[in-house]
């Protein structure tokens, strides 16, 4: 008799070849809600091709060469010759490329462009994490150029440019340009009034020369980078171009990169500065002032980023658990998996609905949803990013053993899941910035209270949780030590009252019970039983 020793069954397909963003029902809903219905068709064929890109097996297949093969510094050329270049592996190129074109550089000024961006970075997210960076760092230099309209008269075509030119060469050569930056210095960190590195005028209008360092600068092989350095009127902010006008090499030079937990595929270098010239932006002395339009900009790309990653863990369990079977069921029909699964998409659901709110008020522009942002872009980042690497490890957990197997993919998840919570500020950062602007800024607390108070009825847990954060804000003395309980609570009942809104009865039900009540454990799957769990595993479910 012929015998067989190797017949593989009950292993669930690649989830593969599927449109990311239509099977994302909450990122549709949100795109729905916030978009101008003129524009809505546009927007909606525009996500679904990114989907399709981003869930194609060559993209995927990109994704873990671009990662298998990570950037190399070459600091000289065969000959001695100084260059500082770093090698990608082609897939990267190609996914820098797809990214560029979908617009992820491109949402100034166009109609909705912040929430078509939000959709698009959350989508393509899903796709590879490390390309992020420098379309972050791009879309990101705007708002700071934009201090200086000569300056962005010359850059924003070229940074928003859906074209991806690659090659060091004079910017004004360039279809298209990507950005940096560099902030930190290694005797300061987050401190970056601590830079040592210093600025002196030259006789040209607005030019500087740099000596000093960076500790951390963002994506190296970059046309051009925003930094901080010391002028002779305090710290400023200049712009550092890669290749200066004439052809010549600006001093650039890349010390080593880093070698990083997660992020693989993206380079992260350590720069010093020797005579580099630079143009300063903004007034000498206002960097941080300057700056802080990128940051805030790049802060939300770190909720944007954890949003994407934890649908996309989520849209793994559960495309595992509804092929897995085990003791005479599928898997997603266990009650106990069930109520895993349940709890990691509502966790996904509410990080993608309060992004996408904060995209809108970007697109909106008007003083009151400015103020809102000062308070709910930190507490965001603070919250969403820190939820991402326990839901990223849960969802690999419910891979078994597959899940810890790198050819699953869960892996690069939970090593890329906690980047956007360190970067951009830790959590203590984002926990002062949010206090600083509770008490500095009062219009920023009432925008707040009146989103928040769009709900108010509708639950009476969120109610409750209202009255009690109320009785937290009304003594701000001390507060510092009981920051990150603060700003927990800002978030999680910023995100209870979008969800009581907007999301389906059985999703804001359990989001109120599980996060703002007392009927929930401390870990994922502790959902109340009486919940609706098949509903919520069944409304975040990719494919069928």
């Amino acid at each position: 008799m012929a015998r067989t020793t190797h017949t593989v069954t009950n292993q669930a397909p690649p989830l593969v070849q599927y449109d990311v963003f239509t099977a994302d029902r909450a990122l549709v809903e949100a795109v729905e809600r916030h978009l101008d219905p003129a524009v809505l068709d546009e927007v909606l064929s525009e996500l679904s091709a990114l989907g399709r890109t981003s869930g194609s097996a060559q993209v995927q297949e990109w994704a873990v060469q671009a990662n298998e093969f990570p950037p190399r510094l070459r600091t000289h050329d065969r000959y001695g010759h100084r260059i500082d270049e770093v090698d990608f592996h082609p897939a990267w190129h190609r996914l820098l490329g797809k990214g560029v074109g979908a617009g992820l550089t491109a949402a100034w000024g166009r109609p909705g462009g912040h929430v078509r961006r939000a959709a698009a970075f959350l989508v393509w997210t899903q796709a590879e994490a490390g390309n992020g960076c420098p379309l972050s760092m791009t879309h990101a230099a705007v708002p700071a150029l934009r201090t200086d309209p000569a300056l962005a008269a010359e850059w924003e075509p070229r940074l928003t440019s859906m074209v991806y030119d690659r090659g060091l060469r004079p910017a004004h050569q360039k279809a298209g340009v990507l950005f940096g930056m560099g902030m930190t210095e290694k005797q300061g960190g987050s401190d970056v009034r601590a830079n040592t590195t210093t600025a002196r005028p030259l006789a040209e209008d607005g030019a500087y020369e740099l000596t000093g360092h960076k500790w951390f600068c963002s994506a190296p092989m970059s046309d051009a980078f925003l930094l901080l350095a010391q002028a002779p009127g305090g710290l400023t902010c200049f712009l550092v171009p890669r290749v200066l006008e004439d052809g010549s090499r600006n001093v650039f030079l890349i010390q080593r990169l880093k070698d990083k937990l997660g992020n693989r595929s993206n380079a992260s270098a350590e720069v010093e500065f020797d005579g580099t010239w630079a143009r300063r932006v903004g007034e000498e002395g206002r960097g941080v002032r300057t700056i802080i339009g990128m940051v805030a900009a790049t802060r939300l790309d770190c909720v944007l980023g954890s949003a994407g990653l934890m649908r996309q863990a989520v849209a793994q369990a559960i495309h595992h658990c509804t092929h897995r079977e085990a003791f005479g069921a599928k898997l997603a029909d266990k009650p106990l998996m069930r109520n895993v699964l349940a709890d990691l998409a509502l966790e996904s659901e509410a990080a993608t609905t309060l992004a996408l709110r904060l995209a809108a008020a970007y697109d909106d522009g008007g003083e009151r949803e400015r103020a809102l942002l000062r308070i709910a872009v930190p507490a965001a980042k603070y919250w969403v990013t820190k939820r991402c690497a326990p839901v990223a490890v849960e969802a690999a957990e419910c891979l078994g053993g597959n899940g810890y197997v790198e050819e699953s993919g869960l892996p690069r998840l939970v090593r890329e899941s906690p980047l956007n919570s360190i970067w951009e500020g830790a959590g203590n950062v984002q926990a002062l910035d949010v206090l600083r602007a509770l008490t500095r800024e009062p219009q920023a607390l009432d925008a707040y209270l009146r989103e928040v108070g769009r709900a108010r009825g509708a639950d009476h847990r969120l109610d409750a949780a209202i009255k009690n954060l109320l009785t937290d804000l009304s003594d701000l003395e001390g507060m510092e030590s009981r920051a990150r309980r603060l700003v927990e609570r800002l978030a999680l009942v910023l995100q209870a009252s979008l969800l009581v809104r907007h999301a389906p009865p059985e999703v804001a039900d359990a989001f109120c019970a599980s996060r703002l009540g007392t009927d929930a454990g401390l870990s994922f799957g502790t959902l109340p039983h009486t919940l609706d769990l098949a509903k919520l595993v069944d409304r975040a479910r990719a494919i069928d």
